[in-house]
């Protein structure tokens, strides 16, 4: 009698989309020379509530990119998203970065530019204005500023 094989290791379908935000060349000056390597900053969503961003380095730009996807999946947040927008006006800030995020009507749509407009479309929000108020166009900093603002994100009592 023909036993069954289960594949235990078997490759799940993946749920989350993911999107390269940064790719960084990095050198450190050793005793031999300089020392290359790359950064990758992911942002990984479900455009369901779920983002995360992770940043990784590593010696090939495909190395780094599949660590910082990785790390990103560790860290996903739940998005309160009510009627495709957010419940109400949030404001934060990391390093330089500063981010303001405001919720609008139906059918307004995506208001926002480059950090701000990944995040959202891959954490599923479709109606936002957003503005980048930092002095910064560092991205890594500016998606860890949206990250910060989606966290203070409150149900509100009606």
């Amino acid at each position: 009698m023909q036993r069954k094989r289960f594949n235990r290791y078997k490759e799940k379908k993946d749920e989350f989309e993911s999107k390269l935000l940064d790719l960084a060349r990095v050198s450190h000056t050793r005793e031999g020379g300089k020392r290359l390597r790359f950064r990758a900053v992911m942002v990984v969503g479900d455009k369901k509530g779920k983002v995360g961003v992770g940043v990784a380095s590593g010696r090939d730009v495909a190395k780094a990119i599949e660590k910082a996807t990785r790390l990103s999946k560790k860290n996903l947040i739940e998005v309160l998203i009510i009627k495709d927008t957010i419940p109400h006006q949030v404001e934060a800030k990391f390093g330089a970065a500063k981010v303001l995020l405001k919720p609008q009507r139906k059918g307004r749509g995506l208001v926002a530019g480059g950090t701000v407009r990944i995040i959202c479309t891959l954490a599923g929000i479709k109606n936002i204005s957003s503005k980048v108020l930092g002095a910064t166009g560092n991205k890594l900093n500016n998606a860890r500023a949206m990250i910060k603002a989606l966290k203070q994100l409150k149900q509100k009592n009606i």
